[in-house]
Order: C-alpha cells, then structure tokens, then sequence
C-alpha cells in the first residue's frame, strides 16, 4: 500500500468519525427545533386563551391563522436579524485580525502559542506548532483558534431563517388542524392534550436527531408547554369576553 493510498483511507477514516458526532447539526437543529416548539406552543396557547372566551369557532380559527402567519414571519425575520449581527461580528473580527497579522505578525504568533501552552503544550512545542500553523495558513489559525471560528458554528442567516419560519409553520399547523376539527365544546382540553402529543413528538425528534437524552427532551418539553398553555387558558378565563 502505498503512501497516497494510506492518505486517502486515513482522510476516510476521519470523515466517518467525525460523521458519527452530532455536533455539526448544532445550527440548523435548533433553528428548527425552536420554530417547531414557539409554533407549538404559542398557536396552541393563543388558540386556548380565545377558546376559553368564544362560544363560537371563528374568532379562535381567525386567531390562531393570523397568529401562525404572524409568528412564521417574526420568527424568519429575527431569525435573519440575529444571525446576520453575528455573521456580521464575526466579519469584522476577520477582518481585524487580517490587519493585525500584517501589522504586527510577532505578536500574533506569540498569541497563537500561549493559546496553545494554555491548552496543555509545553512552551517549545507550542511555538512550534504556532510557527507550523502560521506558515501554512495564518489567518486560518486565528481565525480557528484565537477567535474560535470554524466550520461548524459559523452562522449562516439565511439557513436560519428558513429552518426557523418553515419549522414555526409546520408546528404552528397542528394546533390549527385540531381547531377545525375538534368539538366547540372542551376544545381546550382537545388543544391541550394533542399539543402535548405534538410536543412529545418533537422531543423524541430532536432528542434522536441531535443524539441526546429522549427523557430529558420530553420534560423539558412539555413542562414548559403545559406552564404556557395553562396560564393562556387562565387569562381567556379571567379576561375573556365570550365572542
């Protein structure tokens, strides 16, 4: 075997390994996890607290579609907004560093091999490796491990948004789907045990997807959906007018 061969089945081996970690999915799976659950929850909150007060089905069907195209929007919206400040933090920090490379490259190296010490290097060996970094791909290193950017949590707004609104959408139907269907009466009761169906779900989902705790997932799910939808249900019953 020779030494390209050997490169290319160790270049292998990394890939699967790494494609074995969950860590990757990190972005998108919580965009999407968290449109899915605000969509859940706050449609399915926002449909009882009009139950609670309604003698009739339309104003809930009224409130629960402005609600989801109204949710699915700000969601996407602040979604963008928030990555793109990121991103936008991160730019200016390369960009930063860029100048401070050209402008003082000593200092800068001797930054990269106290990050390395700190992590556990002996000072020779992390000079070295500072210098070995710096002559392949400086701005490469610093941007790796002195601003602690890389590939798998480098923002991307428009990724975000979309997994976001889409996710917030097609949780925010389900509830609207038990709204047209369910009986007037006790419709509250309907919202809330299907919504605790729809979050449980949502927590085996992500729980599996993301490789962590189903168990956690489901309490931690449905805890906080139940608080949200009993305090909505209390206010239509407090507040509420019957419409």
């Amino acid at each position: 075997m020779d030494f390209n061969t050997t490169k290319i089945n160790t270049m292998i081996t990394i890939d699967n390994y790494l494609d074995s970690h969950y860590i990757h999915r990190s972005n998108w799976l919580r965009a999407a996890v968290l449109g899915a659950n605000d969509g859940i929850i706050s449609i399915s909150s926002l449909a009882i607290g009009v139950a609670a007060a309604s003698t009739t089905r339309e104003p809930i069907i009224l409130a629960t579609v402005a609600g989801l195209v109204a949710g699915a929007l700000s969601m996407a919206a602040g979604e963008y907004v928030s990555v793109s400040s990121q991103t936008d933090t991160e730019k200016a920090d390369i960009e930063r560093e860029i100048l401070e490379l050209k402008e003082m490259p000593e200092e800068e190296l001797n930054i990269l091999a106290q990050i390395y010490e700190k992590r556990g290097l002996k000072k020779e060996t992390a000079m070295q490796v500072a210098i070995e970094f710096t002559e392949k791909d400086a701005l490469g290193a610093h941007i790796r491990d002195e601003l602690g950017i890389n590939e798998l949590n480098q923002a991307n707004p428009i990724q975000a948004a979309i997994a976001s609104g889409a996710s917030f959408t097609v949780g925010g139907l389900l509830p609207l789907i038990v709204v047209l269907f369910a009986t007037l009466k006790g419709m509250e009761y309907w919202l809330y045990g299907f919504t605790i169906i729809f979050l449980i779900i949502l927590g085996i989902t992500s729980a599996k997807t993301g490789g962590s705790s189903i168990k956690k997932a489901i309490l931690r799910i449905t805890i906080w959906g139940t608080i949200a939808m009993v305090l909505s249900a209390l206010v239509g019953y407090l507040f509420g007018v019957n419409i």
